[in-house]
């Protein structure tokens, strides 16, 4: 018999990011974005948190003798 498990977590994580002076919002949002998009920011990334959402299993039965054609 074999189970396949389904774990679904929610992963927080943060970032501290230097944003250059001067920049309106929607500079700022573009520029957080544009880091993110080209993986500047995953080396910055670091977990904050992690909530467990849900678990699930399903039984899997295996056959011990092939099936006849």
């Amino acid at each position: 018999m074999k189970a396949i498990v389904i774990v679904v977590e929610k992963i927080t994580s943060e970032a501290h990011l230097n944003i250059p002076d001067g920049l309106d919002e929607y500079a700022i949002k573009q520029h957080i974005v544009d880091r993110y998009n080209t993986g500047r920011m995953q080396t910055e990334m670091n977990i904050f948190q992690v909530d467990f959402e849900s678990i699930s299993a399903r039984i899997v039965q295996e056959n011990s003798s092939p099936k006849s054609a």
